[in-house]
């Protein structure tokens, strides 16, 4: 099954401890890790359902290419981590 984890600077904010999630989608996945932690939710999505701008969303150390489509496929050995983006200048 996939693994969902979310970096220390979202879970300082909500605890949520890494998951093994039953999910054929990334969109399926962050769902399943939300029921154990909704709050996370708002943390990690908009109000449109897609990632927030200062959040990323890596599936085995590849970013994803795109904030708002979250139905591409996972394999079950996928690991998902979910970080909040640093940002300056």
């Amino acid at each position: 099954m996939p693994t969902v984890t979310f970096a220390p600077a979202l879970t300082r904010h909500v605890p949520c401890p890494p998951q093994e999630v039953g999910a054929a989608t990334l969109r399926s996945a962050l769902e399943a890790a939300f029921a154990a932690a909704p709050a996370m939710r708002g943390y990690v999505l908009d109000e449109q359902g897609c990632v927030r701008k200062h959040v990323a969303v890596f599936i085995n150390g590849e970013m994803i290419a795109s904030r708002s489509e979250l139905a591409g496929p996972l394999q079950a050995d996928d690991r998902i981590q979910v970080i909040q983006a640093l940002t300056g200048g």
